[in-house]
């Protein structure tokens, strides 16, 4: 069965992975996972407390088929957790790795963006994490995907939710379908 495992920091974004998660598991079946620092729970930038199934120490390869980093003021606070090892690891063995938005952040730091194509938040916002993939950055408003890799700024959950599933296999008419629905909002404007 397919898993997808999101790690989660103190003040993560909530909205950045809750279509993914919600649609994975909710319309495919994926099992969804969740690890942060320690394996304490974390409370969101909206206040939703999240107790995780593990602690990002006990991450095992085996059990996950995509590795995702939700994003959050704690990836460019200083003490942010360093989980380059884990996203080098998971990335050389052949799992998916998706960052959005300060997620992007740590996939940088930890090298995994020097050889793809990727996106984030802005051009320039990843240049202080040291990385050398500036040339292959995209300042788009969508979702990047390039060799196992899916970057989004913070503006694209629903592009970042199909390039995860798509770099899965498990993109169908059902994803059209949920995606032709969150875009219709952006054709008419409530006031």
């Amino acid at each position: 069965m397919t898993t997808i495992l999101t790690i989660l920091t103190e003040g993560f974004a909530d909205w950045e992975t809750a279509l993914l998660n919600g649609a994975a598991r909710g319309y495919y079946g994926v099992v969804t996972r969740y690890a942060a620092p320690g394996g304490r729970p974390v409370r969101s930038a909206g206040g939703m407390t999240v107790t995780p199934d593990l602690a990002l120490e006990e991450i095992d390869l085996d059990t996950f088929d995509a590795l995702i980093v939700c994003g959050g003021t704690a990836w460019q606070a200083p003490g942010a957790p360093d989980i380059g090892p884990l996203l080098r690891a998971a990335h050389g063995a052949g799992k998916i790795v998706g960052a959005i938005c300060d997620g992007t952040v740590a996939a940088a730091r930890s090298g995994i963006l020097d050889g793809v194509r990727h996106t984030s938040n802005g051009a320039g916002y990843l240049d202080a994490t040291g990385y050398r993939g500036s040339s292959l950055y995209e300042d788009v408003m969508h979702a990047v995907s390039d060799g196992g890799v899916v970057t989004a700024s913070a503006t694209a959950p629903v592009s970042f939710m199909a390039g995860i599933m798509q770099t899965l296999d498990l993109a169908d008419d059902n994803l059209g379908f949920f995606l032709d629905m969150h875009a219709a909002q952006h054709g008419s404007r409530a006031a």
